[in-house]
């Protein structure tokens, strides 16, 4: 991962954030960077929560490829974004994406995405600007505005271009709901407990209830006409999972070690541990559940 997107992980919730120090714009670089970020939180089998730092969420794709670059270079870029909104579209654990300033096209396609998301009240604006500005919106983008967005402002966005501020965004179907800009932080991190203390109670049912019992919530559908093919998987699978949910130390340290054996700038790297992780979110989740 480069500095574009960090990632941090706290018990079952990993945090990406999004800062190139000006306007997020997302660049082939930037793009790569996030699919990092993602790939560390689905090892991790992490929540995530999705945010930027800055007065912009995101500048959207970088206009500068597109007025200069060549046709393979806006390719790579365009592909890198839609390959990246399926991503979170289909990722495994939920993805809560938290908006503090101007999302511009893949910005809010990444918004769009994510499985919850939160506004902060402020001046800025969310859409998909391309026609008004000379460029084809890309047809990935149009599918998944058009399962988001409300027909109406549907047709608004995609046709006219129109930029809306959050307010009207949340009638949009951009955003969720809408909080103060000082209790964004907050929201979004009270939203993501609320995920992580669900993964945390369904990790002690697993843990507290035979693979036979488990087997027997599950809908036939599901299980395929095999049982005892799947009554195995779930013997040899259930092992696999966390008991608690918490991050162990050792494992932490795993991990640098084998990156550090394939990654050159990981093994130079001075990195502390103890500051890229913490078990606050799943503490508090056990508190609340009694574990």
């Amino acid at each position: 991962m480069t500095d574009l997107a960090t990632y941090s992980r706290s018990g079952p919730v990993g945090t990406i954030v999004i800062d190139d120090g000006k306007a997020n714009v997302m660049s082939l670089a930037m793009l790569n960077a996030l699919h990092a970020a993602f790939d560390q939180a689905e090892r991790d089998k992490a929540v995530v929560l999705l945010k930027a730092r800055g007065k912009h969420f995101s500048g959207g794709f970088d206009l500068s490829v597109f007025a200069k670059g060549s046709a393979e270079d806006q390719y790579l870029m365009v592909k890198a974004g839609a390959e990246l909104a399926l991503r979170i579209l289909s990722f495994p654990t939920p993805v809560v994406a938290a908006c503090q300033g101007n999302a511009y096209p893949m910005g809010a396609f990444l918004i769009m995405s994510s499985d919850h998301r939160i506004a902060a009240e402020g001046d800025y604006r969310i859409g998909m600007n391309e026609v008004a500005i000379g460029l084809t919106v890309p047809r990935f983008a149009i599918e998944i505005a058009r399962q988001r967005l409300t027909p109406a402002y549907f047709s608004r966005t995609v046709i006219t271009g129109e930029m809306f501020g959050p307010a009207e965004a949340v009638t949009a179907g951009f955003f969720d709901r809408l909080v103060p800009a000082d209790g964004l932080e907050q929201c979004a991190e009270k939203t993501a407990q609320a995920l992580a203390t669900a993964i945390v109670n369904t990790l002690k049912w697993i843990h507290s209830h035979t693979p036979e019992e488990i087997m027997a919530k599950m809908p036939d559908d599901l299980i395929g006409p095999d049982k005892a093919l799947y009554l195995a998987a779930l013997k040899n699978t259930i092992p696999m999972y966390s008991t608690d949910g918490r991050m162990d130390p050792k494992g932490a340290q795993a991990v640098l070690a084998v990156f550090s054996q394939s990654v050159e700038a990981v093994a130079k790297a001075n990195i502390d541990l103890s500051k890229t992780y913490t078990n606050k979110f799943v503490d508090q989740a056990q508190g609340k559940t009694g574990g």
